[in-house]
């Protein structure tokens, strides 16, 4: 079994470990600062990356991360939102998740686990029911993905999050984990 820090939108490594191998998400670590836990890439059409951030409150020495509170002095889940709609809106399947991801910028969380787990658990169910062959993406999909795209401008990068395959790839997603 392979033990994982959680992460907040994690790149397509991480999920691939979370499909394909018997992990578990680690919940006893002491919370690392400047780290993927509650900081994430996404990619935007002109291949900037953008750096999203969870506001935690202030860590205390050797801190658990199941511990960490997020803070909501900033209006940081309709910032992380508009970002992630603007870099990927006019990709070929946004239309088709981002209802699923977006009811968790509009509920606050109080512990910083809660939410990376919540949003691991919807990005696994996507993952899993747009791996199988599926009728409404089949017949919903009227033009070819790759022309719609930027991946083949911008070269792949592991740690950018897995919205950027998701987005882009929809039920092709899984085979490139």
């Amino acid at each position: 079994m392979r033990i994982l820090p959680t992460i907040y939108l994690g790149g397509a490594s991480y999920y691939g470990a979370l499909v394909h191998d018997d992990c578990e998400i680690e919940q006893w670590e002491t919370f690392e600062k400047q780290t993927f836990r509650n900081r994430c890439l996404i990619r935007d059409p002109k291949g900037e990356v953008i750096r999203l951030s969870v506001p935690v409150g202030k860590a205390e020495h050797k801190q658990l991360t199941k511990d960490i509170r997020i803070t909501y002095q900033s209006h940081w889940q309709h910032q992380h939102w508009t970002a992630i709609e603007s870099a990927y809106r006019n990709t070929p399947y946004f239309d088709y998740y981002a209802d699923y991801l977006r009811v968790h910028y509009e509920r606050q969380y109080t512990w910083l686990m809660d939410l990376n787990e919540e949003l691991n658990a919807t990005i696994l169910q996507l993952l899993h029911n747009v791996g199988r062959a599926n009728d409404t993406f089949r017949t919903a999909r009227t033009t070819d993905w790759r022309q719609q795209t930027w991946t083949d401008k911008h070269p792949w990068q592991s740690e950018i999050s897995i919205l950027n395959q998701l987005f882009e790839r929809g039920p092709e997603t899984i085979l490139w984990l």
